[in-house]
């Protein structure tokens, strides 16, 4: 299942989690797969794109990140994939 990420920095600071993320790395646990990401142009969010099939290794992901983000977590389906569906 894919989920869209949005990340909200907090305080709208961005640097402490790209610090961490160059110390640590993603942080993401096996069998969730990063995808790919976008920063908006003024470093307030991030939205990433997020497969897994169980739930609760992206509750685990995030909660290594919640210190420093607030996050919305919405469960997508490519367009491609929709589109007979309807």
């Amino acid at each position: 299942m894919l989920f869209m990420v949005v990340e909200t920095f907090r305080g709208g600071q961005a640097r402490p989690v790209y610090e961490r993320a160059r110390e640590q790395g993603r942080m993401i646990p096996e069998g969730l797969r990063y995808v790919d990401s976008w920063v908006t142009a003024d470093f307030g969010r991030c939205y990433q794109l997020m497969e897994c099939d169980d739930l609760t290794l992206l509750m685990t992901w995030v909660a290594r990140w919640n210190d420093l983000v607030d996050f919305e977590i919405v469960p997508v389906v490519a367009s491609a994939q929709a589109s007979p569906l309807l």
